[in-house]
């Protein structure tokens, strides 16, 4: 017997253009998530125009490298981190890594560095508050 939520699934409406979107991007399968906060609805951490010129830069890089593909780096524009200074921030999953100050000079030392040789860029890691750590 097949579950309610398992019949309005095959039968919403967006089933088919989400079937074609997971085909042609993969998820679940990249190395790396990276998420950049640009294009802010109210900016706060940077001008929008510097995070939309830093995010136009971490897609064309991304592209530039072969990296924008299934199994490498995945790359998501988020409206708001909610660091809300020194932008614009980044954060790369799985490694919980995060960036500030992310115009395109520094994110091309995170592709470099962390993305491609798995080594974070400590010059612009936030790192979390604790003892020893102020």
């Amino acid at each position: 017997m097949m579950s309610s939520d398992n019949a309005v699934d095959r039968e919403h409406p967006g089933k088919k253009k989400l079937t074609e979107k997971v085909r042609e991007l993969h998820p679940g399968t990249h190395q790396h998530h990276i998420f950049l906060c640009a294009d802010q609805t109210e900016p706060k951490c940077c001008s929008r125009e510097v995070g939309l010129a830093s995010w136009e830069y971490l897609k064309q890089e991304l592209r530039k490298r072969g990296l924008d593909v299934p199994g490498k780096v995945y790359r998501t524009n988020a409206n708001c981190l909610r660091m809300c200074a020194m932008g614009p921030i980044a954060v790369v999953h799985p490694d919980n890594i995060w960036y500030h100050s992310c115009t395109p000079q520094v994110l091309d030392r995170i592709i470099e560095e962390h993305l491609v040789n798995g080594r974070p860029v400590e010059e612009y890691r936030i790192r979390a508050v604790t003892e020893g750590n102020p």
